[in-house]
């Protein structure tokens, strides 16, 4: 097998095998996810964290673990407060797996 250093399928690959380890993957990758969104929609807003905080209610250090993408407690609610804040929306989707799409 040819080798190769594209780090997703390496993960794939060390995974597939192992659902239980699959799904922590793919709930870690989540949560970076949303700490990335939550700072790409405050930064492109002009805002710091304080700020932020202060639109919704709420202090500067919870700003700051809502974006550390290792931070497992984002709630729907908060998603919807700082989206109103930043003049957007939440948009949630539901896909099938993908290893359920071949089968």
């Amino acid at each position: 097998m040819a080798k190769t250093s594209d780090a997703i399928k390496i993960i794939n690959k060390l995974t597939s095998s192992d659902p239980e380890l699959e799904a922590m993957v793919a709930e870690a990758s989540i949560n970076a996810e949303v700490a990335q969104l939550i700072y790409e929609a405050r930064t492109s807003s002009g805002l710091t964290q304080k700020q932020l905080a202060e639109l919704i209610g709420t202090k500067q250090p919870v700003i700051a673990r809502l974006e550390d993408a290792d931070y497992e407690g984002h709630s729907l609610s908060m998603l919807q407060k700082i989206a109103q804040a930043l003049n957007q929306r939440v948009v949630i989707h539901l896909t099938p797996l993908e290893h359920e799409q071949s089968a």
